[in-house]
């Protein structure tokens, strides 16, 4: 008898035609359909995502992650003229930047990188190596945000086939987004409007934030055939003493804690202590959740369909159960559901 444990990665795998992965978002975020996922019943209904205030009461605390998209991805020339593409990932506590470049062999430590702007330079702080990453900083006299809004492209997930519009400044981020620090979107939020938050607030739901800042290795694939081999990458996450105290009072009265997004719920995961309590924090995590974890803090979860094999998956299964998700993941691909970031999204309960 083979244990949960010993899951491979191939027990998460399913068939998508790249038909169903969206594109484009929709010119009403809240249209999105929406599958209700019941644990308790294994039922599944198919809503539009605006419905899902019928499915929420004033016993129920919402957790959102407000994180910001950077425009992450820029274009810049060596000074012998040869063209590098500049990913951003995160940036150090001493200023400097983890980046990465292509190709990145070509660009010596030292080396200056330049826009088609004179006020910002791109200096290389350490040789091209075994790592990918690369440590870089930039000599700006004017306000760096400033200038990473113009000369920077936001960066799609390798899995949108186009290039970006300048509309995806604005639909590939939440409408809360505050703070910047992201290079991918926690997609579940995108299907939010003001609109839609205030019904939701009317109904007597309690909203709190939390910064999850996602990193590029959300995308990364697993390799490890056994699943529990898999080296999650590290995330920047922060819970501030006001939310913190918000959600252990909702717990004490016996409130459903809905988190929306799997990156809210590693936030979650990780700031939980051993009395079952949130604890205030702003450090990383590079919690690994899939099955059998016992979750400790979240009720109920909204979520988008995430790729096959994926950490995300592996994480939606450990909530539902694998065979249910996969189950869903197939009643979705019969009813036309849009997959992926712009796609549409699932309510687990």
């Amino acid at each position: 008898m083979r244990h949960d444990h010993d899951m491979k990665r191939t027990d998460f795998y399913y068939e998508l035609p790249k038909e169903f992965i969206a594109q484009y978002p929709l010119n009403d975020r809240s249209n999105s359909r929406l599958l209700i996922l019941s644990k308790r019943f294994n039922s599944i209904e198919n809503k539009r995502f605006n419905d899902i205030v019928d499915y929420l009461s004033e016993n129920d605390l919402l957790v959102l992650n407000n994180t910001k998209v950077i425009p992450a991805r820029l274009y810049a020339n060596k000074e012998t003229g040869g063209k590098i593409e500049i990913f951003l990932l995160n940036q150090n506590k001493d200023g400097t930047w983890q980046a990465l470049l292509r190709p990145s062999n070509r660009v010596k430590k030292d080396a200056l990188l330049r826009f088609n702007r004179d006020d910002i330079v791109c200096h290389v702080l350490d040789e091209p190596g075994r790592q990918a990453e690369r440590v870089v900083c930039f000599n700006t006299k004017r306000s760096f945000w400033e200038i990473l809004d113009k000369i920077g492209e936001i960066p799609l997930p390798p899995y949108i086939k186009r290039n970006p519009r300048e509309e995806d400044t604005i639909t590939y981020q939440t409408v809360f987004a505050k703070d910047r620090g992201a290079v991918a979107s926690p997609t579940a939020g995108l299907h939010f409007t003001p609109s839609l938050l205030q019904k939701i607030k009317s109904k007597g739901v309690e909203i709190v934030f939390i910064t999850l800042h996602i990193n590029y290795g959300t995308f990364r694939p697993v390799k490890a055939d056994n699943i529990s081999n898999h080296k999650m990458h590290k995330e920047l996450y922060e819970i501030k003493a006001e939310t913190a105290h918000t959600i252990n009072k909702a717990k004490k009265l016996g409130k459903r804690i809905i988190a929306c997004g799997t990156t809210t719920v590693r936030a979650l995961e990780s700031a939980v202590n051993k009395n079952g309590e949130i604890e205030a924090k702003r450090e990383y995590t590079d919690i690994f959740i899939y099955p059998p974890y016992k979750f400790k803090t979240i009720d109920a979860l909204i979520t988008n369909f995430h790729l096959p094999e994926s950490t995300l998956l592996m994480l939606v299964s450990a909530f539902a159960g694998r065979e249910q998700i996969l189950n869903a993941y197939e009643v979705a691909k019969k009813k036309g559901y849009r997959f992926f970031s712009y796609g549409d999204a699932m309510l687990i309960i």
